[in-house]
């Protein structure tokens, strides 16, 4: 049954490529490190502690939208925690991101993995979704709930961190085949889980952030190691009964086999023109993005021009939510974020681009 968020928020609207008065805005990353309020949380508390306490990181949500009324909120969390409750010792360290202390290595680090309920082990961010989702949507805003994709946190697991190469992912998924399997499966069964459990508390869509697969894999790895995962995670998802996104980056020169993993939505980087990966997809299919987050950094002037070719080349289309290519960057000037928001209010009111 339709609900009256549904019906009225034209974010929710564009994710079932249905007519909108406007083009629905949100960014990722919007909560975050590029604004002050944000900040001076962080001032006070590591970011595992605001995660984890649902009334700073329902705080934290809501400050985007209260600074630039964006179409949608997405909560504030991260796509590493998970792992957290698989075994996996995780912290953010500060200047050098998260790091894993007993990163997977062998078939047997695997086999240790546990998968419990995300009611258990992700309790904090359920809450957070909950508070959250009664102030907003008594005033039509929905939220989003989200996750990492099986990839991507596999390559987190192994790598132990971040990485440029993913050459311990990828030797591990080549030398070990049937551990890659079982790791794989178990990471869909928490992210399924997570997911629809976010949903039943209140999201009213969710994003699947497949953020490395594209930038370590070719097509025929991702279509072997990567695909059957992420189908089976989507349509695990798809009884969540919400609009789900499809997000990834560098995947460009196989973008039709990303579709074709399943969501609602597909979210795209910037490496793409988003009309040229529009028709790759098909314009009946619902898409996100896809301004490059630098341009945030730069003169209005080129800013602007960046805008416009995202808006020219989604040409009003039903079935856009502007975005950004990725998350927005940390040095990004708040007065950016809001023309940027005005801008896209301004040039497509009336629905058209």
């Amino acid at each position: 049954m339709t609900t009256e968020l549904e019906n009225k928020s034209r974010f929710l609207r564009a994710c079932r490529g249905l007519p909108v008065d406007q083009t629905p805005i949100w960014l990722m990353r919007q909560a975050g490190r590029y604004m002050p309020e944000y900040r001076a949380i962080r001032a006070r508390h590591t970011m595992l502690e605001v995660i984890q306490t649902p009334e700073l990181a329902a705080e934290v949500t809501l400050q985007p939208i209260e600074a630039f009324d964006f179409d949608a909120a997405i909560i504030f969390a991260d796509i590493l925690p998970p792992l957290i409750g698989m075994g996996l010792n995780l912290e953010f360290v500060k200047g050098e991101g998260p790091v894993i202390h007993n990163p997977i290595r062998s078939a047997q680090d695997v086999d240790r993995l546990a998968t419990p309920p995300a009611a258990e082990t992700l309790a904090p961010t359920l809450e957070a979704i909950r508070l959250v989702t009664a102030e907003l949507t008594p005033r039509g805003i929905p939220l989003i709930g989200f996750a990492g994709a099986p990839f991507t946190l596999a390559s987190y697991a192994i790598e132990g961190g971040s990485s440029r190469t993913y050459a311990r992912t990828k030797t591990f998924m080549y030398a070990e085949p049937a551990a890659w399997k079982r790791l794989m499966t178990r990471l869909v069964t928490v992210q399924a889980d997570y997911l629809i459990q976010q949903a039943k508390a209140g999201a009213s869509a969710l994003q699947i952030f497949d953020s490395w697969a594209g930038l370590a894999l070719g097509q025929t790895d991702y279509e072997r190691y990567v695909l059957p995962y992420n189908q089976m995670l989507f349509q695990m998802v798809a009884r969540a009964g919400v609009p789900v996104i499809n997000f990834s980056t560098g995947t460009s020169a196989y973008l039709e086999t990303v579709a074709a993993a399943g969501g609602d939505v597909l979210g795209i980087d910037w490496r793409l023109p988003l009309d040229v990966a529009w028709q790759k997809i098909g314009f009946d299919h619902p898409i996100q993005g896809n301004l490059d987050p630098v341009t945030l950094l730069a003169p209005w002037r080129e800013l602007k021009a960046h805008i416009d070719d995202v808006l020219d080349r989604a040409g009003g289309r039903p079935g856009h939510i502007f975005n950004l290519g990725h998350g927005i960057l940390k040095e990004t000037p708040v007065e950016n974020v809001r023309r940027l928001v005005d801008y896209v209010r301004e040039r497509t009111a009336g629905g058209g681009a």
